[in-house]
């Protein structure tokens, strides 16, 4: 291992700062996350591995489909049976959720 590598490896994780500190604003949004961006952060737990009866196969989502893409978003904005409202991302715009549904329903 080289000199900096070590120093990489020891070097501190967080800073303290104290009351009074300046402290660097958080970097501004670029935008809506994609739909694939909100699966893999939120929606995968559950819908990549079918936990808790998540749709996760094209069998699965087919009987959903077919009530239409109005119900599939209502039921995600406000959940529906075993899935809270918004799954897990609290944050989520409802255009995000949307593009997450139909990242899931198309691949």
């Amino acid at each position: 291992m080289t000199a900096d590598a070590i120093k990489k490896r020891l070097a501190p994780i967080g800073a303290v700062y104290l009351e009074g500190d300046k402290v660097a604003a958080p970097a501004a949004p670029t935008g809506p996350r994609s739909g694939e961006q909100v699966y893999q952060a939120s929606c995968f737990a559950c819908h990549g591995t079918g936990a808790l009866g998540a749709p996760k196969s094209a069998d699965d989502w087919s009987p959903r489909l077919a009530k239409g893409n109005d119900v599939l978003l209502d039921h995600a904005l406000n959940g529906f049976n075993a899935m809270p409202p918004k799954g897990t991302c609290m944050d989520c715009s409802e255009d995000e959720i949307s593009a997450a549904i139909n990242f899931m329903t198309t691949k």
